[in-house]
């Protein structure tokens, strides 16, 4: 998997690449916390859009860093126009407290 990150206005925008499971998950949170933390930020934007596979592993990472974010009156949102992650979203309730954009400008401006 491949892990860029970004910040844009006042979010960390995390492009992942690839597969987002047992494997890969835990290095991906380090990088991210350790991103997010040390720029102080509040927000964080998870760009899903060219995973091509993620298994509850994936769920739990997007799930921490939802909380994260809330635990600093922030928001995590993600992008993503692939329908197999979306279905995952949806079947994993994420859909229900998360908000989806097509693309980061989009979750940008809200």
């Amino acid at each position: 998997m491949q892990l860029s990150t970004d910040i844009v206005n006042d979010y960390l925008v995390v492009e992942l690449k690839g597969e987002l499971d047992h494997h890969t998950s835990e290095d991906a949170r380090k990088k991210i916390e350790q991103y997010y933390y040390n720029n102080n930020l509040l927000n964080i934007i998870l760009d899903l859009s060219q995973l091509k596979f993620m298994d509850s592993s994936g769920i739990g990472l997007v799930m921490g860093r939802y909380k994260n974010c809330k635990e600093r009156n922030g928001n995590l949102l993600i992008v993503s126009t692939s329908p197999y992650v979306n279905k995952i979203l949806k079947m994993s309730g994420l859909m229900k407290i998360i908000k989806v954009y097509s693309t980061i400008d989009e979750a940008i401006k809200g």
